[in-house]
């Protein structure tokens, strides 16, 4: 586990940190095309952190115009594989040497608790790069069964140029879910970080220069939704998008891509997810734990929040006792104090909707409170089924508890929602492990445990929470290649005259 420093040691750290501020373009920092800006703010504060490039159209146009060069000229997609593995190694590395810098600019710039920033996502970013980076060399293409005069191979090749559009909740993170298999697959890539979190994508992309990565294969193109995500979206020289973000947004994309060159789209979006107990599950506290980590961790801006417990009534005030105790570890606070859980959500404006869902009636167990304009309790909440609380996604440390008689109704209960992206089960009963991991219509269902899998597993969702392809993986790299048959005729010239 990483040394934490003291909050005053991150303080000093912050307050050297040389923040970026210009777009990433074609091995580069360049003003927006326009010369505007826009402010990135620390949430914790309200203080401004820096003017960031407001980039629109032309710049995108720029970046895809280098992105599409870099490409065909090969000087990144037609290196050998196990050259794009070094070079990408070697960015790794460079992250792992400028992880503290990377962790406190995350924090500042979004919110994020330095705790998490130090422990989760700095590291789970830096692995997922090498993994995808060690396994470019050890894809195998393939031969499909012909005849003896014929050879059928099928091979992968990079997508081309992809615009990759990021989230706010887990900007570095999900940056390395999509460059990782990306850069494997040898695209190029123009990326839109979120505009309330720019800042590690932009210092990533010149440490990504430094370890060798050409330029023109990897651009941030900072900007608003409408102002680079469209433009990019509907670019006609831009092979695929992938997008994590809001089901709505998604939406877009997909609306985007059927009106300018049908490029691939790969969704991953919201989340309204279940943890189901049932009265056999074992070891109550260590269900509670699960719980609220699940429920609480990043201030529960995360899809795969377990932002529904669903619980037989006979267990419920004994877990609901357990759980109370544990939520009160997640102390809230500024967020550059590595003893705080929980930190502040990323904007004035998120802050405001989460707080909605606490004014809607629901009975409050525990928390409820805001305060700074900034931060909210980890707060639980009892609402039926049919409430904003049970169906919608709040994206903030919210846990809202329903009680069930038996375990189909807690199955059908989890299904309940517009979507699919994870669910927990506990229960000390195998078989109903089995059948309720398979009857819940989720992309990861964890059982006695809460969780997202690890980088090996495909991560993605059912229903409204995902569209085509899955992040993590050897599947992740699925979405950034294209099959290609080729077919070779083998047989003798003699035998294939006529006459």
């Amino acid at each position: 586990m990483t040394d934490l420093l003291t909050r005053e040691e991150y303080k000093s750290l912050a307050a050297k940190l040389a923040l970026p501020t210009s777009a990433f373009i074609d091995g580069s920092y360049r003003p927006a095309h326009s010369g505007k800006t826009f402010s990135t703010f620390n949430p914790a504060t309200g203080d401004t952190l820096a003017e960031v490039a407001a980039c629109g159209a032309e710049d995108v146009e720029f970046a895809v115009v280098k992105a599409r060069e870099a490409f065909d000229d090969g000087r990144w997609s037609k290196l050998h594989p196990s050259e794009r593995k070094d070079i990408l190694i070697r960015f790794a590395k460079l992250l792992t040497r400028n992880r503290r810098e990377l962790a406190v600019m995350e924090s500042l710039d979004s919110g994020k608790t330095i705790f998490d920033c130090e422990t989760v996502d700095v590291p789970e970013t830096i692995s997922c790069l090498k993994w995808h980076a060690e396994a470019i060399d050890k894809i195998y293409d393939q031969v499909s069964p012909a005849s003896d005069d014929h050879i059928a191979m099928i091979v992968r090749e990079p997508v081309g140029v992809v615009g990759l559009v990021l989230p706010w909740n887990f900007p570095l993170l999900m940056l390395a879910w999509k460059i990782g298999p990306a850069l494997a697959a040898g695209c190029s890539v123009v990326v839109k970080p979120a505009e309330e979190t720019s800042l590690t994508a932009l210092r990533v992309a010149e440490l990504a220069m430094e370890a060798g990565i050409p330029r023109g294969v990897l651009n941030i193109v900072p900007g608003t939704g409408p102002e680079v995500g469209e433009p990019l979206g509907r670019h006609m020289d831009v092979d695929m998008i992938s997008f994590t973000g809001s089901t709505e947004t998604g939406r877009q994309f997909l609306r985007y891509a059927a009106d300018s060159n049908l490029k691939e789209v790969v969704l991953e979006m919201g989340g309204k997810n279940p943890s189901v107990v049932l009265r056999d599950a074992e070891n109550l506290d260590r269900v509670a734990a699960h719980v609220v980590n699940g429920a609480f961790w990043n201030m529960g801006e995360n899809c795969s929040a377990s932002s529904r417990l669903i619980v037989e009534e006979e267990i419920k005030d004994a877990l609901l006792e357990r759980i109370f105790a544990h939520a009160r570890e997640w102390t809230m606070g500024d967020p550059l104090d590595p003893e705080h859980r929980v930190g502040a959500l990323v904007s004035s404006d998120h802050f405001g909707k989460v707080c909605s869902y606490l004014e809607t009636g629901a009975t409050v167990l525990m928390g409820g409170k805001a305060h700074d304009g900034a931060f909210v309790e980890p707060t639980i909440l009892e609402a039926s089924n049919e409430s904003r609380v049970a169906q919608e996604e709040i994206f903030g440390p919210v846990l809202n508890v329903m009680s069930v008689k038996g375990f189909d109704e807690a199955i059908e209960l989890a299904n309940s929602t517009e979507y699919g992206l994870a669910a927990s089960i506990f229960t000390a009963n195998a078989k109903k492990a089995l059948r309720g991991a398979r009857a819940i219509r989720a992309g990861t269902v964890t059982v006695n445990c809460f969780g997202e899998g690890d980088i090996a597993t495909p991560f993605g969702g059912f229903k409204q929470s995902g569209f085509g392809g899955r992040d993590n993986s050897l599947a992740a790299h699925d979405q950034y290649t294209q099959i290609k048959t080729i077919w070779l005729d083998l047989s003798d010239d003699e035998d294939e005259a006529v006459g």
